[in-house]
């Protein structure tokens, strides 16, 4: 029997839902892009364009979740390897966008370099158990020309990490060269069958649909790229201060881009991404989930009420590493995964996300695995209650020698660790007392010294070295 955690009932979940219809059709969205609004008239919204306010009468949400594909997988460049969604067995993706890193050789923070996102990126591709790239640091781009640099990072990327990518960006201009990075990769008709690519769109808390964001996404149309909506509103600050309201500003912000996505692109594969959050109460600051895991839970509950694909949220803290972190985190862990998203955020990340540790990303997955095996339940079928076992030992004796007990701790009944010291106290001191921070920067240094990402084919490289020739141009150099 699989451990499962439920934080709203069948009737709570239909509450926020008619309650989330009714926001969306008296208060509506503000949405920012022309293009946008547009598309959304034209699928039966009232807009208001003085205003730019949109209502979404309840019809046209039932028509967009009827819309979007319920079973579709995401895929990779990575021969074999896909995420199947909607089965509630979860990958990990990176968290994104730290400013700062923890030094690998001093242990120091500084800020983030380009080097420093190669490396995590080579890092997390080493990793199976994360299967999802987000741009883990700042520092993204290798080069002032803006055109030529972009294509560099998408280049980069694809010959540094071969599983699943799922990126965002800013500026629509910059879509098309996407497209041709993808087309030189993978070919067009590989990107719409595989969907080895999607797009993260975050709308702005509380309830607006940003114009540089979409726009970005709506140039991608036509290739079948899946859409991942990520909103974050924080309670007490950008969303109401009670955590079912939280949880319904979440849901309407993820329901009304969901409107505008399906009026854009009928059918395109779609991920609920909401991760609510919580600020400090103290100081206003961002708190990722540190405190309030069962928030990214009923989100997690509230997207498959729905029927779609979900990406929940795990291992946040506002710590900056030792036992703090790790509580937090390990409670955020276990709690995410009960609630059995498809795809889970958070390794590595320290200090509310603006803080990455290569070291943290080892001790993120320890817990990832601990918390998927405990999601496991316990198995109840015939063959593991070994009474005819127990009848044989009798009182007293011992299972240290039977088969039964050899066979088990291959077949899954145990968890065994693949991080930390498990020996005892006259072992530890004989081993010259390691500490799981000397353990994790050696592992991450051995990973990164052996691991040789997948190549790109040869004409790809050269396509692709002609491609950044014409951004060069582009740019005027």
């Amino acid at each position: 029997m699989r451990a499962d955690l439920r934080v709203l009932s069948d009737a709570e979940r239909a509450t926020v839902h008619e309650r989330a219809l009714h926001v969306l059709a008296t208060v509506g969205m503000r949405v920012d892009t022309a293009l946008g609004r547009r598309l959304l008239a034209a699928a039966g919204a009232e807009v208001d364009e003085a205003s730019r306010r949109v209502l979404f009468p309840p019809r046209l949400v039932e028509e967009a979740l009827r819309l979007a594909p319920k079973d579709f997988a995401l895929g990779a460049r990575r021969p074999a390897w896909h995420a199947a969604m909607n089965r509630g067995e979860a990958t990990l993706v990176m968290s994104g966008e730290a400013i700062h890193v923890v030094d690998g050789e001093s242990g120091a923070l500084r800020p983030s370099t380009h080097d420093d996102w190669l490396q995590a990126t080579r890092l997390i591709d080493a990793l199976d158990e994360i299967g999802v790239y987000w741009a883990t640091v700042e520092g993204t781009l290798p080069s002032a020309t803006p055109l030529a640099g972009w294509v560099d990072y998408n280049v980069q990327l694809q010959g540094a990490f071969s599983k699943h990518v799922q990126d965002s960006w800013l500026e629509p201009s910059w879509s098309p060269w996407v497209l041709e990075v993808l087309d030189i990769v993978f070919g067009r008709d590989e990107v719409r069958r595989r969907h080895p690519y999607s797009f993260l769109l975050t709308p702005v808390s509380p309830l607006v649909i940003d114009r540089p964001c979409t726009e970005s996404w709506l140039a991608l149309r036509g290739w079948d790229i899946p859409v991942a909506v990520l909103p974050m509103p924080m309670m007490g600050s950008t969303s109401p201060a009670s955590l079912i309201a939280t949880t319904l500003l979440a849901t309407c912000e993820t329901l009304g881009t969901l409107c505008l996505v399906q009026a854009a692109e009928p059918g395109t594969p779609f991920i609920a991404a909401a991760l609510p959050v919580a600020m400090h109460p103290r100081n206003g600051r961002y708190a990722s989930n540190t405190f309030h895991p069962m928030l990214s839970a009923a989100c997690t509950e509230m997207a498959r009420f729905y029927g779609l694909p979900v990406m929940g949220s795990g291992s946040g803290t506002d710590a900056l590493g030792g036992a703090q972190a790790a509580y937090e985190k390990a409670v955020g862990s276990l709690i995410g995964m009960l609630a059995r998203p498809d795809l889970l955020v958070g390794p590595g990340s320290l200090g509310g996300a603006l803080v990455f540790d290569p070291r943290q990303v080892l001790v993120d997955v320890e817990m990832f695995r601990m918390s998927r095996h405990a999601s496991g339940g316990i198995g109840v079928d015939d063959g593991r209650f070994l009474d005819d076992v127990l009848a044989r030992v009798g009182p007293g004796g011992s299972f240290l020698a039977e088969r039964s007990t050899r066979a088990a701790t291959r077949d899954g009944e145990w968890y065994l660790p693949a991080l930390g010291w498990h020996d005892g106290v006259a072992a530890w001191q004989e081993a010259g007392r390691p500490a799981l921070e000397d353990e994790c920067r050696e592992r991450v240094a051995a990973l990164l010294a052996s691991h040789e990402s997948l190549p790109l084919p040869d004409d790809a490289t050269r396509e692709l070295a002609a491609l950044r020739r014409r951004a060069l141009e582009e740019d005027g150099m």
